[in-house]
């Protein structure tokens, strides 16, 4: 395990695993109301091709999750090959969004054209089936209801909600809040010389890639060489 440890993180950690229950019970109740509406299946994948970032205490979780569950061997292996596939897709991706901003696409645009971008989770396995389910992000969680952020709606194309109609609606703002509190918690809690580490948001696929170790987390300090006088 190459994460930090502390009595101080656990208690940050465990304030995420209540926001996902939390999470997790406003998608049941959505779903138990609307069953003909949610059209999430057991092996629907759509979610799992769809490009978002994480907060720090969400990287940071997932890959604690993962070193525990694939500590060595060929599954290992297999899942960080994939992490590294889609990490070089991404970066074109961002690449050519980059590009698109300068040719003065707004960021709208570009965000309304990620959207339809398509790569492939590293935790998705062969059977369709995501390989880290008990601890996959809130953004997987809450995808096939109705949610909204910055007070545009959206819902999975796959679902069946009508346009227009009115339904219970996840206010991602105030889920994403939450999630840089905790982060912005992470760092304070650390004492991390990075101030502003908890503004950086990374994929799945270098969440898992990343040792957050000392290094990453601003807690290693430099080694200032002894200055001696000529006469000493």
């Amino acid at each position: 395990m190459s994460q930090i440890e502390s009595a101080e993180l656990e208690e940050i950690f465990l304030e995420y695993e209540v926001l996902t229950a939390q999470v997790d019970k406003l998608f049941q109740d959505v779903q138990a109301k609307y069953p003909n509406e949610v059209a999430c299946t057991k092996t629907c994948s759509d979610c799992c091709h769809a490009l978002f970032d994480l907060s720090l205490v969400e990287a940071m979780a997932i890959n604690r999750a993962f070193h525990d569950k694939f500590g060595f061997g060929a599954e290992r292996s297999a899942i960080l090959e994939r992490a590294s596939d889609a990490d070089r897709s991404l970066a074109k991706l961002k690449y050519h969004y980059y590009k698109d901003i300068q040719q003065g696409m707004s960021d709208e645009e570009v965000m309304l054209k990620a959207a339809h971008e398509r790569v492939r989770c590293p935790l998705l396995g062969d059977d369709n089936l995501c390989m880290l389910y008990e601890h996959r992000p809130l953004t997987c969680r809450i995808y096939g209801v109705p949610t909204a952020i910055n007070g545009k709606g959206h819902v999975c194309g796959k679902c069946h909600f009508d346009r227009g109609g009115k339904y219970p609606t996840l206010q991602l703002d105030r889920i994403q809040d939450k999630l840089a509190s905790l982060s912005h918690k992470i760092v304070k809690v650390l004492g991390s010389r990075y101030t502003e580490l908890h503004h950086v948001y990374v994929p799945v696929s270098m969440a898992l890639m990343t040792k957050y170790d000392e290094t990453y987390l601003g807690l290693k300090q430099e080694k200032q060489e002894k200055k001696t006088s000529p006469l000493e």
